[in-house]
């Protein structure tokens, strides 16, 4: 016997019994979005590797070692599985001319891939919903979309999640502000770990978002962001927590958030819970106003945000909140060749009509059928044999409900009137 082949490591199945509750946060996901104004974009999962380079950073955690970067042995293209989706979609939007005196609210899902130490809420292909929104200058849009996952938290009957803000200022203020921090660092140099020290002269902002419990004291005291704030920052941030006030939104000032990416600028926020161990974050983002421009565009104010969709169905598992079960109106048992082909046409009548109808397949009594029947949760059962075939009728058997049990015989031509009357 041949070996099994195994899925690789961090890259897992869903699997059916799981599938309810991706398909409910999908369709909870969807009616939200819409109900915001936001339209759906599809990009590739392969994008050239240079797109994140220049976009998340080259000295950001996910470029240097986190890509499933290749080469495309047919022409040489250094290519990469896309690890995030936000400059996928700047550079659609500046490819195809999106951006040009007009605003856009956009919004992409599917899966990423990072290649990470696979860990419980933390996988090397995770799938995200990612929103995006281009020429929006003020703290407004900000504030929309925290107001947003706060709103889509109550969608989905998540409680206990806690905002986290920061402003990380405009390009010249963290520019003074870095060499600040170089030279605070450099004094503490020996006690640094060695991610500290790799990151010291690169990405000195991110050694403040260490969680080495020996180096809080140090990144507590280090100089912070908001002492180099410049009057427009100020204005901004205060505006967003102006709104947020007036949302009725409770929230943290965390001067030491800096997110990942490189491209973010003014207001950064995370949204986090305490029931999902060391992965904490189920969704983040902030504004990235020079993204636009650094890959190639014409300068676009630009905030967006993404979270991860495995970190909140896990969340909406370890709170109990339960996703309702996608069952069939119908479930059509027969036996007999003649009520077989009855039944592959009343079943094709009633899909027709809009009614999800499981067909029985692979032969069996009738009691055998029913069994099925009743653990498909279908709340009728059409029952089918070769009398009923020659004389066009069925037996109608409610399965669910106080009439559970009852069952009359109909006319095969007023199923689909009956049906859809109780559906």
């Amino acid at each position: 016997m041949a070996q099994t082949i195994q899925g690789i490591r961090g890259m897992n199945d869903i699997l059916p019994q799981e599938g309810a509750r991706w398909q409910h946060f999908d369709a909870v996901v969807r009616d939200w979005l819409a109900a915001y104004g936001y339209n759906q974009i599809r990009t590739p999962i392969v994008e050239a590797t240079q797109l994140f380079v220049r976009g998340v950073g080259e000295h950001t955690d996910i470029v240097e070692k986190e890509m499933y970067a290749f080469e495309d042995s047919l022409n040489g293209e250094q290519l990469v599985l896309r690890p995030e989706g936000t400059a996928g979609c700047v550079r659609a939007c500046i490819e195809h001319g999106m951006l040009y005196n007009q605003t856009q609210r956009l919004w992409y899902t599917g899966p990423m891939f990072r290649h990470e130490r696979p860990q419980k809420g933390r996988y090397r292909q995770f799938h995200q919903v990612g929103v995006e929104a281009f020429g929006f200058n003020g703290p407004d849009v900000d504030a929309e979309m925290i107001v947003m996952l706060a709103d889509l938290w109550r969608r989905l009957g998540l409680t206990g999640l806690k905002l986290e803000l920061n402003t990380l200022g405009d390009s010249v203020e963290r520019a003074a502000h870095r060499q600040a921090l170089i030279a605070y660092l450099e004094k503490h140099v020996d006690i640094l770990d060695e991610d500290g020290k790799r990151r010291l002269y690169t990405n000195p902002l991110r050694v403040l978002d260490t969680k080495n419990p020996a180096l809080q004291d140090m990144a507590e005291n280090a100089p912070k962001l908001a002492e180099f704030l410049g009057e427009e920052s100020r204005a901004h941030f205060t505006g967003l927590c102006r709104l947020l006030d007036d949302a009725g939104l409770s929230y943290s000032l965390n001067h030491r958030l800096v997110r990942g990416l490189d491209y973010y600028n003014r207001s950064v926020f995370e949204w986090t819970t305490d029931q999902l161990g060391a992965q904490a974050t189920v969704a983040a983002g902030g504004r990235y106003d020079g993204l636009v421009e650094q890959l190639g565009g014409k300068p676009c104010p630009a905030v967006g945000f993404a979270m991860g969709i495995e970190r909140l169905i896990l969340l909406l598992e370890t709170q109990g909140v339960d996703a309702p079960r996608a069952v069939p109106d119908v479930y059509l048992v027969h036996a007999g060749e003649a009520a077989a082909r009855s039944a592959f046409r009343v079943a094709r009548e009633l899909r027709e009509a809009g009614l999800k109808v499981v067909l029985h397949a692979g032969g069996g009594s009738f009691k055998s059928q029913f069994k099925k029947a009743d653990a498909s949760g279908a709340h009728f059962a059409v029952v089918i044999g070769d009398e009923e075939a020659a004389a066009a009728t069925a037996n109608l058997k409610r399965l669910t409900g106080e009439s559970g049990g009852d069952q009359q015989v109909v006319p095969q031509n007023e199923l689909v009137a009956r049906l859809s009357a109780a559906a």
